[in-house]
């Protein structure tokens, strides 16, 4: 081989490897490690929020009751049935009364006894007062008398002791007079709370409401408390409501609902805020609210999933950016801006944010500021990046 043919192939292989190292090298910059980030952006612009709070809850009774005994016992019999309507003061149930009936009569009988005793102190309340009434009358007579000599001091003497035993009886007969009259009264308290107790076995519906579950049947036993039945007031239905405390700003009574229940997915049913409660629930980090149908629907169950909207009043007119452009530096909060080209983290302050992504600016950027809102990884300062009108082309596979 002459020596230029040597170097026309040298020249060759040195064309060669000058290609494959710029492609590398632009395989490197464009598409490798190396290559410009790609991000989407976008400008803040002007205008108002329409924030909502959102939640999940269960449809519950504002009022319910538990009817049962308030002693233990077996249940004679239950009258009523799941789903029934009662009304206040309806016989639902029974309880087995045992021997109070018996019992009840032999209170019966004690205070007709009672009576009877009463009776007959009062007749010797009116004996002894008769002879009260005649010892005074001899005492005045024979006192005439030993004053006029006709008879002797002892004489008088004796019917004055005979007047003292007189007054003596006629107390003692108001005495027992009395005691028959707190015996009357005892044995009359007692048959009360027995009756109480009778009454108690008969359990009465506390006021119209419809029958939610069925605990206990005929022949069971009961503990005391133990419901036997438990009603609701169907008009009473609300929705308990969980929401995030994070997103709990603007809460309140009277706030406009919509509830979508889980039986009616595609039906909003008008409501608002009935009640704030006090205790939140610290292992969910949740606030929990009361919402009443303005119209409660028919067919509702308890337990039922709700989803529930709360529509809170319209913002100030301020910025507004997508809340994916939010990002998070040494405990900041802010954005990616692009400055002379290079990204660049602003702490920003922001406002509510909507249901639909957006998020209100209060201070640390303008109106002309670029924000980065999606980007391929995550960036730094100075990073080199490259802006895109999307990461992903319509139609490419993810």
């Amino acid at each position: 081989m002459n020596s230029h043919a040597l170097l026309t192939r040298r020249l060759s292989l040195g064309a060669v490897a000058l290609a494959l190292v710029g492609g590398m090298a632009y395989v490197l910059l464009r598409t490798g490690p190396l290559a410009p980030i790609k991000v989407t952006v976008v400008q803040p612009t002007e205008g108002t929020l329409n924030p909502a709070i959102f939640g999940i809850g269960t449809v519950e009774a504002r009022r319910s009751w538990m009817v049962g005994p308030t002693v233990a016992g077996r249940v004679l019999s239950v009258k009523v049935d799941v789903g029934d309507v009662v009304k206040a003061g309806q016989l639902l149930a029974e309880m087995d009364p045992v021997d109070l009936n018996q019992r009840l009569a032999a209170l019966d009988a004690s205070l007709a006894r009672a009576g009877s005793t009463q009776a007959a102190a009062q007749a010797l309340v009116l004996d002894a007062s008769a002879r009260r009434k005649l010892a005074a009358i001899n005492t005045q007579r024979n006192q005439d008398l030993a004053r006029q000599n006709f008879i002797s001091s002892g004489a008088l003497d004796a019917k004055l002791q005979e007047q003292a035993s007189a007054d003596a009886a006629a107390l003692a007969a108001q005495a027992n007079l009395a005691g028959a009259g707190q015996d009357a009264a005892r044995l009359r308290a007692e048959r009360a709370a027995l009756a109480q107790q009778r009454d108690n076995v008969r359990l009465f519906a506390p006021a119209d409401a419809v029958v939610t579950t069925r605990d206990a049947e005929a022949g069971s036993t009961v503990v005391a408390g133990q419901p036997v039945l438990r009603l609701m007031d169907p008009a009473s239905l609300w929705v308990k409501l969980r929401v995030d405390q994070g997103r709990s700003a603007g809460l309140a009574n009277g706030v406009k609902a919509s509830i979508v229940l889980r039986s009616r997915p595609q039906t909003a049913l008008p409501g608002q805020v009935a009640r704030i409660e006090l205790l939140a629930d610290s292992v969910t980090e949740e606030r929990i609210a009361q919402v009443a149908f303005d119209v409660p629907p028919t067919g509702l169950s308890v337990g039922e999933m709700a989803e529930v909207t709360l529509q809170l009043p319209a913002t100030a007119p301020a910025l507004l950016l997508p809340n994916a452009a939010i990002g998070h530096q040494k405990g900041q909060s802010g954005v990616w801006r692009i400055k002379d080209g290079k990204p660049e983290f602003a702490a920003v302050q922001f406002g509510v944010q909507s249901l639909d992504g957006q998020v209100q600016v209060l201070k640390g950027l303008d109106q002309s500021d670029q924000v980065v809102v999606y980007s391929q990884k995550a960036l730094s300062n100075d990073a080199r990046i490259a802006v895109v009108d999307a990461l992903v082309k319509p139609g490419a596979p993810q």
